[in-house]
C-alpha cells in the first residue's frame, strides 16, 4: 500500500475514508522540521546554509512514516496546495532521505487538492507530479529572511532599547501601521460644523426629512455652517420663507454583491459579524476543511471552479426560484496587489449543504460556514434593484434650498441571502428611507427646523480585520501569515486589543520610532512590498533565491554594523524628538511642555529604569527627582508607582519605598548605596493594590520572613514568609536554605498569624504527601540495560509525574506518554534530548569485563583508574 502523508490527523483520517484500504495514510502534524533557535542557523557567508533539524516531537512522526515506508516502498505527499504545504512535503522528503528510508528505487510523487472531496482527491491521485521547487526555494527565501531580520535586528534593540522584546521582517512593517494611526489621532483636531433638517409635511399630511443645501442663493459645502450664530440664522432664513418642491426625479439603481471569500475577507468579516479574531477564524476554517466542508482557506484567488458556478446557480435556483439567477454565471477577478497561487476563492464543497446539515456541533464552525455558504451562493445571484428618489425643494426667491432623499428596494437579489458588514458607520445613510409620495409643485408646511452640530472625527482605529485589509492592499505579507503578524505584536505585547480594536502600547511606540531613525527602509511599506514581490518571483521561478537573499543581506547587514557604536543616550534622545508631540504634547497656556514641572529649570525626556521600563524625568537628577510614567502627561500608570519609586514615609532614620520591579512591585527600606547595594526588600502580594499600599502595610511586609519558633521535634527554626509563588511555611536553619520541607498558606494574612501548632500541622500533612523525605524513588519499569552505552535503563515515579532515568540523566516523560507502553528507543530519544539540552555527552559505559576489573582495582588507584576507564570510551565513541 503506498503511503500518503497530509498534515493532521483530522485530514488523515478524511483522506483515508476515500482511498480506501489501498493506501496508508499518516499525518506529518505541520511541520517536521525547523532552523534552530540559535545564531548560525542560517550562515550568510555559506552561500545560505541553512541548518534544519526534526523537532523532537516530530520524531516519532517522521519514524511512523519511514516504518510504513518498510512495508511500501512507494510515498504519496499530499500535504496542503500552498507554499508552506509544498515547504512541509519537501521538508519531509529530504528528512526521510537523509534516514534512508527513501531509496534510489523509492517513488516519491506530490499531490495537491483544493478541497478535500472523493472527487478531488481521486482526481489528484490520478495526477502526481514532483514537488514544486520554485515555491520551495520562495519558501527558503522567506524563512532565512524573516530569521536574519529576527536574529540581527532583535540584539540591536534588546541593547539599544529598554524594554524591547523582538523585531521582525512583517511584523515591525505591521507594528509601523498601528502606531502611525495613533499618531493621526492624537495629532488630529476636531473641526466644529453645524448641519439644518427640516421635517416638512405634504398637502396630505405625510411628513418626511429634508436637509439644508442652499442658503443665501449659495450651494452649501460641508464646512460653510461654522457655528451656532450661523445655523440659528439658517435656521430663521428656512422658517420665515413659504416652501414648495421644485422637481422630484426617481432613477433606478443596481447593488450588486460583493465577491467570494478570499483569506483576507473571510478574516474581514468573521472579525466584522462575530467579532472573531483572525487566529480564531482561521483555526476554525482549517477544520472545516479538514472535515471536507470548504476549500482550501489560505488563498488570494476570488475566482470560483466553473463546476461550483454551475452547483451555485443549482442551488439557487432550488432554493430560492429561477428568478434569483442571473441570465450569465458572475466572474471575478482577483484585485489583491500580489496572488499568492492559483488558488480558487474560499468555498463550500457542496453548495446544497447548509450549517444545520453539517455533522458538528461547534458553534464557531456552524455560524463561519453558514457566512461562507451565503457569501458564495450570494456572490451568483441577481443584483438588488432599487428605485431612489431625490425631492428638490426651494422658495420662492430662491434664497433656501433643501433636499429630500430615498429610496424603496423594487427586487431584492442577493440581499435575501447575505449582505456584507461595514467596517466604520460613521452615519445612517438618508437613502435608506423612505419617502412618502411627492408631487412637484406641492406646497410643504414646515412642522420643525432643526440645526445639528457636528464635528470631524479622526481616523479609526484599526481592528484585526481593518488591518489585515491594509496589509493587503500595501501587499505586505501573504495569507498564510495574516493571522500569525496579527497575533505576535499582541503576544509581544506592542499593542493590546481594546473592544476590538488595536491600540500600541508605549513600548510598541518605542520599537517603531528605533526602527524608522535606524533601519526605516526596512520597515517602509514600498520596501516590503516589493520584496514580496521578489519573493513571488522566485515561486513562479524567474528568479534565484540566493540573489534576492544576497541583495537584502548586503545592505542590511551594512545598517546592523551601523549602529554597533549608538550610545544609548543618543538613542533616546532621538526617539525624544520622534515622541515628542505623544510624550510632551503642547500646554494650553503656550508655555514649554518639556520643562520640569518641580524645579521649574530642568527639561524632561525620557530615561530607562532599573527595571528595564521607561519613564519621565528631569535632567536635574539627582537634584530634582521629578519622575512621571512614560506616556503623555496626566495618563497613571496602573500601579500607581512612578518609574523610580515612590516615598511611603519613614521608619526611624529609614525611607521606606515603593518601586516597580521586573518581578512586580515591591517595597525597600532605604536608598541603594555603595555600603548598602541590597537593602532589605518584599515583593507586595497581587491581592493588595500597589497603589493602596501605605507605611504599615509596607513594614508588615519589610518584617518578613517572620521566625515562627523552633520545631518542636528537632528545634529547627519554622518560618513563614511570602515567595513566588504565594504565602508559604519554611522548615529550615533559614529562609536562604535550599533544603528543608516547605508548606503553603492559604492566604497572605495567615503569614502574619499562624502559629506553631497549625505549622507543625501543615508541614506534616506537606511531608505524609509526599513520602518520607530523602527516600528513594518508585520503579515503575525497568527497560534494561542501554543497547549502545550500557547501564540500567528504568522509569521512575516523580513528584512531578514520571521520568526516564539512566546514568546522571533523569527525562520527564511527555504529559500523552503512557509509561507501560513506553519503548527502550523512545526512552532513549528522551535520555538523548535531556542530554543535549543540558549540553551533555552521553558517558560511555565500560564492557561488563572491564566494569569487574575496575572493581577489583579501585582500592589501588581510584582515581586513575577512572579517568583511564572514561578515556577509551570517549575515543570509542569519536
Amino acid at each position: 500500500m503506498p503511503v500518503v502523508v497530509v498534515e493532521s490527523p483530522a485530514k488523515a483520517k478524511t483522506i483515508n475514508a476515500y482511498l480506501g484500504d489501498d493506501y496508508t495514510v499518516l499525518a506529518s502534524y505541520g511541520h517536521v522540521r525547523d532552523l534552530p533557535p540559535k545564531d548560525g542557523s542560517v550562515n550568510p557567508d555559506a552561500d545560505f546554509e541553512m541548518l534544519w533539524e526534526v523537532g523532537y516531537d516530530s520524531r516519532k512522526h517522521v519514524k511512523a512514516i519511514a516504518d510504513a515506508l518498510k512495508e511500501d516502498n512507494a510515498l504519496i505527499l499530499a500535504t496542503d496546495p500552498d507554499r508552506e504545504g509544498e515547504a512541509i512535503s519537501w521538508h519531509l522528503q529530504e528528512a526521510l532521505t537523509k534516514r534512508k528510508s527513501i531509496k534510489k528505487d523509492t517513488p516519491v510523487s506530490r499531490v495537491v487538492f483544493n478541497a478535500i472531496t472523493k472527487a478531488a482527491v481521486t482526481e489528484a491521485m490520478q495526477n502526481p507530479r514532483q514537488v514544486d521547487m520554485p515555491l520551495v526555494e520562495a519558501y527558503l527565501a522567506r524563512r532565512a529572511l524573516d530569521y536574519l531580520v529576527g536574529f540581527n535586528l532583535s540584539p540591536v534593540l534588546w541593547r539599544k532599547l529598554p524594554g524591547a522584546k523582538s523585531a521582525g521582517r512583517v511584523q515591525s512593517v505591521t507594528l509601523r501601521l498601528i502606531v502611525e494611526r495613533e499618531m493621526e489621532i492624537e495629532a488630529f483636531r476636531a473641526r466644529e460644523y453645524w448641519s439644518v433638517k427640516a421635517l416638512l409635511a405634504t398637502p396630505r399630511g405625510q411628513e418626511f426629512e429634508a436637509k439644508l443645501t442652499v442658503l443665501a442663493g449659495k450651494k452649501l459645502d460641508r464646512f460653510d455652517i461654522e457655528n451656532q450664530t450661523q445655523a440659528e440664522l439658517a435656521v430663521q432664513a428656512i422658517t420665515s420663507r413659504d416652501l414648495s418642491v421644485k422637481s422630484v426625479e426617481a432613477k433606478p439603481a443596481n447593488r450588486n454583491p460583493s465577491a467570494p471569500f478570499m483569506t483576507s475577507t473571510l478574516q474581514q468579516e468573521a472579525s466584522r459579524k462575530f467579532g472573531m479574531g483572525a487566529r480564531q477564524t482561521m483555526s476554525t476554517a482549517q477544520r472545516l476543511y479538514e472535515a471536507g466542508y470548504i476549500t482550501y482557506m489560505r488563498t488570494d484567488g476570488i475566482d470560483m471552479a466553473p463546476e461550483a458556478v454551475t452547483a451555485a446557480r443549482d442551488a439557487i435556483k432550488t432554493l430560492y426560484g429561477s428568478k434569483y439567477v442571473p441570465e450569465k454565471p458572475r466572474i471575478y477577478k482577483n484585485k489583491a496587489k500580489n496572488a499568492q497561487e492559483a488558488h480558487e476563492c474560499v468555498r463550500p464543497t457542496d453548495m446544497m449543504t447548509k450549517a444545520e446539515d453539517l455533522k458538528t456541533t461547534d458553534a464557531d464552525q456552524r455560524k463561519l460556514y453558514d457566512l461562507i455558504w451565503k457569501r458564495t451562493l450570494a456572490c451568483q445571484m441577481e443584483a438588488a434593484r432599487m428605485e431612489r428618489t431625490t425631492a428638490e425643494i426651494a422658495s420662492e426667491d430662491g434664497q433656501v434650498g433643501l433636499r429630500a432623499t430615498g429610496q424603496v428596494m423594487l427586487f431584492d437579489g442577493f440581499l435575501r441571502v447575505y449582505e456584507e458588514g461595514r467596517d466604520d458607520v460613521a452615519v445612517v445613510d438618508d437613502d435608506d428611507k423612505r419617502l412618502p409620495q411627492i408631487d412637484q409643485g406641492d406646497r410643504l408646511d414646515k412642522r420643525t427646523v432643526t440645526p445639528e452640530q457636528h464635528f470631524t472625527q479622526p481616523p479609526p482605529r484599526y481592528t484585526e480585520a481593518t488591518l489585515v485589509k491594509r496589509m493587503e492592499e500595501l501587499g505586505i505579507g501573504r495569507p498564510s501569515t495574516y493571522a500569525s503578524v496579527v497575533t505576535t505584536i499582541q503576544d509581544r505585547e506592542y499593542v493590546r486589543k481594546d473592544k476590538n480594536r488595536l491600540i500600541p502600547e508605549d513600548k510598541g511606540r518605542l520599537v517603531t520610532a528605533f526602527l524608522s531613525n535606524y533601519f526605516r527602509k526596512y520597515i517602509g511599506y514600498d520596501f516590503t512590498a516589493d520584496l514580496e514581490d521578489q519573493l513571488d518571483t522566485v515561486s513562479a521561478g524567474n528568479a534565484d533565491y540566493k540573489e534576492v537573499l544576497g541583495r537584502f543581506w548586503r545592505d542590511f547587514s551594512a545598517a546592523i554594523a551601523e549602529t554597533a557604536d549608538l550610545r544609548i543616550t543618543e538613542v533616546l534622545e532621538k526617539i525624544n524628538e520622534v515622541l515628542e508631540p505623544h510624550l510632551f504634547p503642547p500646554n494650553e497656556d503656550g508655555s514649554d511642555p518639556r520643562l520640569c514641572p518641580n524645579c521649574g529649570a530642568g527639561r524632561l525626556s525620557m530615561r530607562t529604569a532599573r527595571s528595564g521600563g521607561a519613564f519621565i524625568g528631569c535632567s536635574n537628577y539627582p537634584e530634582c527627582r521629578y519622575t512621571r510614567a512614560f506616556g503623555p502627561p496626566g495618563e497613571e500608570d496602573d500601579s500607581g508607582i512612578p518609574p523610580e519609586g515612590k516615598l511611603l514615609g519613614e521608619d526611624g532614620d529609614d525611607k521606606i519605598y515603593a518601586f516597580k520591579g521586573r518581578f512586580g512591585p515591591y517595597v525597600q527600606r532605604g536608598e541603594v548605596t555603595e555600603d548598602n547595594k541590597k537593602p532589605p526588600r518584599q515583593s507586595i502580594p497581587k491581592d493588595w493594590p500597589p497603589e493602596d499600599v501605605d507605611l504599615p502595610q509596607a513594614l508588615k511586609l519589610l518584617s518578613l520572613p517572620r521566625e515562627i519558633g523552633p520545631h518542636p521535634e528537632d528545634g529547627i527554626m519554622v518560618w513563614a514568609n511570602i515567595g513566588r509563588y504565594g504565602p508559604y511555611l519554611k522548615h529550615a536553619p533559614s529562609t536562604s536554605d535550599r533544603g528543608g520541607t516547605n508548606a503553603n498558606l492559604e492566604s497572605i494574612e495567615e503569614v502574619f498569624t499562624v502559629g506553631m501548632n497549625r505549622a507543625v500541622q501543615l508541614l506534616a500533612e506537606k511531608v505524609a504527601s509526599r513520602g518520607r523525605r530523602g527516600g528513594a524513588a518508585k520503579t515503575l519499569r525497568d527497560l534494561g540495560e542501554h543497547p549502545e552505552e550500557g547501564g540500567p535503563v528504568a522509569i521512575m515515579e516523580g513528584k512531578y509525574g514520571p521520568y526516564v532515568k539512566w546514568d546522571k540523566i533523569n527525562a520527564t516523560l511527555p504529559k500523552d506518554s503512557d509509561p507501560a507502553e513506553l519503548t527502550m528507543e523512545a526512552a532513549i530519544a528522551l535520555i538523548d534530548e535531556k542530554a543535549a539540552s543540558k549540553g551533555k555527552k552521553r558517558r560511555k559505559a565500560a564492557p561488563k569485563k572491564a566494569a569487574a576489573k575496575k572493581t577489583a582495582t579501585k582500592k589501588a588507584a581510584p582515581k586513575k583508574t577512572a579517568a583511564k576507564k572514561k578515556a577509551p570510551a570517549k575515543k570509542a565513541k569519536e
